[in-house]
């Protein structure tokens, strides 16, 4: 019964060994730049500087639906054209059944793209 508890443990260790070492790369090195570094922020590295001037607006400010929409409509045809490459690849092991589907599959994503190119979502004004 004994050498069953042993056995486990030995068949876990690695999982264990794992995890000890991402918790320590992971933690590590916040803690000894918090040890090592000095806690004293002046108004230099408080400033803003992702422009270079203060802000003249509420963070909080309201953006156009339409940039996320973009936003989503090029993530969409991005993830639909990359299922492309591995039909290239598997096309002669697929044969016609899969060069069928594929050619559905570049009709509907045509009509959707016409569709919105149509409906003037992917103008900017």
């Amino acid at each position: 019964m004994r050498g069953s508890g042993v056995q486990m443990l030995q068949q876990y260790f690695p999982i264990l060994l794992f995890c000890a070492v991402g918790l320590a790369v992971g933690v590590g090195p916040m803690l000894l730049a918090w040890l090592v570094s000095p806690n004293k922020p002046d108004a230099q590295k408080l400033s803003p500087y992702e422009c270079g001037f203060e802000a003249f607006e509420d963070a909080r400010m309201k953006f156009d639906v339409r940039y996320y929409l973009i936003a989503i409509l090029f993530i969409i045809f991005d993830l639909e054209t990359a299922f492309l490459l591995p039909w290239g690849v598997a096309l002669r092991d697929l044969g016609s059944s899969g060069l069928i589907t594929m050619a559905v599959f570049l009709v509907e994503l045509v009509i959707g793209f016409v569709y919105l190119w149509k409906k003037g979502a992917l103008e900017w004004e």
